[in-house]
């Protein structure tokens, strides 16, 4: 074992080294929850001024905050570098859907050939959590354990680049999985696509697990456009194509 090799294994299991996140990290994960609550709809403005002193923050790491969430596709900026929730339409979200599907499709296939037994037993004990929390679960709480079921498949494909662009594209588009995932007429069929993606991967059938993976990303773009549709005649939805800031 070379030395590099040594002194990066003694600094990973040295866990008074473990990293903490930075305050714009703190910031951005809070502000993440807000945008994803809708108490940010899209197109607010978000001021530094308020928002550093609402937050407890100096400008520098909300800056820090504001350029990890446009990385996401969470903000974006006006002309005037003014900063404001994303408002993407639904063929933006339905391209990104398009990738995030072709990204999960992959993770399947990847997953049925390199996943241990251990992985693929959390993948199925997520499930079952899901199904088993479903009629008690809040819907963030429903929705976080949601997404840890698709991140433990992607993790468990064992590739490093496929885990950080399926992050970026995933964390653009939690705003609409959410919105998404709190309607009740989608339940039941969620919970089908998901066991039936379970099941192809204990099979191991990597066909299975690809194109259920797929289907059940094109059929969210379905859902995105039926909830979004639903949201308008809703009292938020006044604000959910947002206002442009000048």
């Amino acid at each position: 074992m070379s030395d590099t090799t040594n002194i990066k294994a003694l600094l990973d299991s040295d866990t008074t080294l473990a990293r903490r996140p930075s305050l714009g990290e703190e910031a951005a994960e809070k502000l993440r929850e807000m945008i994803l609550l809708e108490k940010f709809p899209p197109g607010t403005a978000l001021p530094e001024t308020e928002l550093s002193k609402a937050l407890g923050i100096s400008r520098t790491p909300l800056r820090e905050a504001m350029r990890l969430l446009e990385i996401d596709g969470l903000v974006e900026h006006s002309d005037t570098r003014r900063a404001r929730v994303a408002a993407p339409s639904l063929e933006e979200l339905a391209q990104n859907l398009m990738v995030l599907g072709a990204l999960e499709g992959l993770a399947g296939e990847q997953v049925c050939l390199n996943a241990t037994q251990a992985q693929l037993d959390l993948i199925a004990n997520l499930n079952k959590r899901m199904i088993e929390e479903a009629p008690s679960a809040d819907p963030l709480s429903a929705f976080r354990l949601d997404m840890e079921f698709h991140r433990a498949i992607v993790l468990a494909a064992a590739n490093p680049s496929l885990l950080e662009t399926h992050r970026q594209y995933n964390a653009r588009l939690w705003r609409a999985r959410f919105i998404s995932s709190k309607r009740r007429a989608h339940q039941e069929t969620k919970r089908v696509m998901h066991q039936s993606i379970v099941d192809a991967l204990l099979a191991r059938d990597q066909n299975a697990a690809s194109n259920a993976l797929r289907r059940h990303l094109d059929n969210a773009v379905r859902n995105i456009d039926v909830a979004m549709k639903e949201q308008s005649q809703g009292p938020i939805d006044n604000n959910f194509t947002g206002r442009a800031v000048k």
